[in-house]
């Protein structure tokens, strides 16, 4: 968007104005515990790749999806009885769990980064919590600050480079921890830090992981089993294209060349072409700046040689 971006005290009626927009797809920022979030309905691929969109990001990876508590992240994740306890232990708090997703879960692609876990917190500050309710939906919400920038703590630091980006910043004072949340993953026999914070985990061991499993992680991400040529312009023998704007392809990002609507459906076709029975799969150009960076940065590191 390039509009104005209101700012309104935490109260009802900012809650409800910002559950409404939530609804229409559109992102919202909100103060948690721990730093502002960029919150979108992490059922609406097209809403969570706007977030993509506000915060320029040059990449994505998987985002952490707010939950209003342990039974509604339960419907999301499959827990073992290590993420129950500690869920059951330190939630609501800054803690995030990464665990495997419940395909019915209805979480969109883009969200997870195309893998096959969810990082998943059930906040405890009481506007994130107000928005949950209000909205009845999951909320992906990484840190609402332009991308590379210091994660804001305050409702100015969110203007100050979310400006004219965003409709809304609900302003509930300064955060209180001021970092990001402890990630643990539970996906396995032991526990795995992923990412410190706030809350230290006993019995967490340091991961050392090739593959990005969750927020504030640089490795190597999702990527097709197939080989992938990228800025296709048409079909060659034994491949499946991905289209976008006049390259039609089996299948398009976006027909109209719209980067939000390619954003949202990249991990789905890609997945779908890495199920088709070519051997191949290959990708239109993207043009443009912004998300269409992102998703050329990723599409980038999908089609780098496999060590």
């Amino acid at each position: 968007m390039g509009g104005t971006t209101k700012v309104l005290q935490l109260n009802d009626e900012a809650i409800a104005e910002a559950a409404k927009l939530v609804l229409a797809g559109e992102p919202v920022a909100v103060p948690t515990e721990t730093v502002y979030g960029l919150a979108a309905d992490a059922t609406n691929a097209e809403a969570v790749a706007r977030i993509y969109a506000a915060k320029g990001r040059p990449s994505f990876n998987p985002l952490i999806v707010h939950v209003p508590d342990l039974a509604a992240a339960q419907r999301i994740g499959r827990f073992d009885s290590q993420a129950l306890a500690l869920g059951e232990s330190h939630w609501p708090g800054p803690l995030t769990l990464v665990v495997p997703l419940r395909q019915e879960a209805r979480i969109a692609s883009i969200v997870t980064a195309g893998l096959s876990t969810i990082a998943l917190r059930v906040p405890a500050h009481p506007a994130m919590q107000a928005l949950l309710k209000a909205c009845g939906r999951p909320l992906a919400a990484p840190s609402a600050n332009a991308s590379g920038q210091i994660s804001p703590t305050r409702a100015s630091h969110v203007l100050a480079s979310l400006a004219g980006r965003i409709a809304l910043v609900i302003d509930g004072g300064a955060t209180e921890r001021g970092i990001e949340s402890t990630i643990v993953a539970a996906t396995g026999d032991r526990l795995r830090l992923l990412r410190r914070g706030p809350i230290e985990i006993e019995g967490a061991t340091e991961a050392v992981t090739a593959e990005i499993e969750a927020p504030g992680q640089l490795a190597s991400h999702y990527a097709p089993k197939k080989p992938l040529r990228l800025d296709a312009v048409d079909t060659e023998e034994g491949e499946y294209l991905i289209g976008y704007g006049p390259v039609r392809g089996d299948v398009s990002l976006s027909e109209g060349g719209d980067a939000v609507e390619a954003a949202a459906k990249l991990f789905d076709l890609l997945h779908q072409a890495d199920a088709a029975a070519e051997p191949r799969i290959a990708v239109a150009p993207i043009p443009g700046n912004g998300i269409a960076a992102a998703i050329r940065d990723r599409l980038k590191r999908a089609a780098a040689p496999r060590s």
